[in-house]
């Protein structure tokens, strides 16, 4: 997992976690990293401090916060920020668990399931699966409700 210090083009600064800098890169390009408060898909990575451990790895020197984001570019609201990403990502998990605990994985077959459904050969049911980016756009086009799950920095850890 890979901690960045993000900015979008209008100059609001957050922070999101990668599993790695190239899983970055392809979110970036696909335009999936957005700025939490205006939207802008517009997004730099900031400034970053790294994470040190000691000789002994035991001992964790974190950076100070003025390491990881030079004072001039630090916004004023930049704790409000922290505390309303906390209070979104509390909800989606809330939401995701939810999801997850109420319906059916059913893994790779989740196009043909979603499409079975859509044109009433099964019952409907919830279900949730793994579709990759053209099936997902192929379903949409047909008409069939699919929405992706949330995911979140804790889920990779």
């Amino acid at each position: 997992m890979i901690h960045y210090n993000l900015r979008c083009e209008r100059g609001h600064a957050f922070e999101s976690w990668f599993q790695s800098s190239a899983a970055y890169e392809q979110q970036e390009k696909r335009k999936l990293v957005n700025c939490p408060v205006c939207g802008s898909a517009k997004v730099e990575r900031g400034i970053m401090a790294p994470q040190i451990v000691s000789k002994k790895g035991r001992d964790i020197v974190e950076p100070s916060p003025a390491a990881a984001i030079p004072a001039a570019a630090a916004p004023a609201s930049a704790p409000l920020l922290m505390a309303q990403e906390r209070e979104l990502r509390a909800k989606l998990k809330e939401l995701r668990d939810h999801i997850l605990s109420s319906s059916d994985n059913v893994g790779e077959r989740f196009p043909n399931e979603a499409r079975k459904m859509h044109y009433g050969d099964i019952e409907h049911r919830p279900i949730y699966g793994e579709a990759s980016p053209d099936e997902a756009r192929a379903l949409v086009e047909e008409g069939v409700e699919v929405s992706t799950l949330p995911l979140l920095p804790d889920d990779r850890n």
